[in-house]
C-alpha cells in the first residue's frame, strides 16, 4: 500500500505541468505578469507624485512672488504719504549708503535708500514721517543721540 502511493505521487508530480506552462496561459481572459502590472502602476504613481511636487513647489515660488510685490506696493503707499525724511548720511558711492542703512535697520529705525533729485547722491534715510512737526521732533531726536549731522528732506 506504501508503495502503491508513493508511485501514485511520482506518476502525479512527473504529470503535472511546470510553471512555465503557466507562464504564457490567460488568466481571466488575459496574459498577466502580475509583477510588471505592479512595477508599472508603481512607476505611474512615482511619476504623478513627482508631477504633483513640481507644481507644489512652482506655486509655493509664485505665491512667495505675489506676496512679496504686495509688500512692495504696500510700502511704496505708505512712503508715498510720507513726505519728511530723516537722513542720517548721503553717498555718491552706493556701497556706502547701503552698508549705513543696514546699521541703522539693524538699530530697529525702518531705513530707506533715496536717490536725490538731480544729483548722483543717495540718501540714507533713518525714519519717514508725514508730519513737519514730528519730523522736526524726531531730528532733535536723532541730532542728540545718533546722529549729528542728521537733516530733514521734503520729498515733492
Amino acid at each position: 500500500m506504501r508503495h502503491l502511493t508513493v508511485v501514485l505521487l511520482i506518476a502525479l508530480l512527473a504529470l503535472t505541468p511546470s510553471c512555465k506552462y503557466f507562464k504564457g496561459k490567460k488568466l481571466f481572459g488575459h496574459k498577466t505578469d502580475i509583477v510588471s502590472v505592479w512595477k508599472t502602476q508603481q512607476d505611474s504613481l512615482r511619476v504623478a507624485d513627482s508631477i504633483r511636487a513640481i507644481g507644489e513647489r512652482l506655486q509655493a515660488k509664485e505665491n512667495a512672488k505675489l506676496d512679496s510685490i504686495r509688500v512692495v506696493e504696500e510700502r511704496k503707499a505708505v512712503e508715498g504719504k510720507k513726505k519728511f525724511s530723516i537722513i542720517v548720511g548721503s553717498f555718491i558711492t552706493p556701497e556706502y549708503a547701503k552698508k549705513l542703512a543696514e546699521v541703522y535697520q539693524q538699530k530697529g529705525y525702518e531705513t530707506s535708500i533715496i536717490n536725490m533729485e538731480g544729483s548722483r547722491f543717495e540718501l540714507v534715510s533713518a525714519e519717514s514721517l508725514d508730519n513737519f512737526h514730528n519730523a522736526i521732533s524726531r531730528l532733535k531726536y536723532f541730532q542728540g543721540n545718533e546722529e549729528v549731522d542728521a537733516w530733514i528732506y521734503q520729498k515733492r
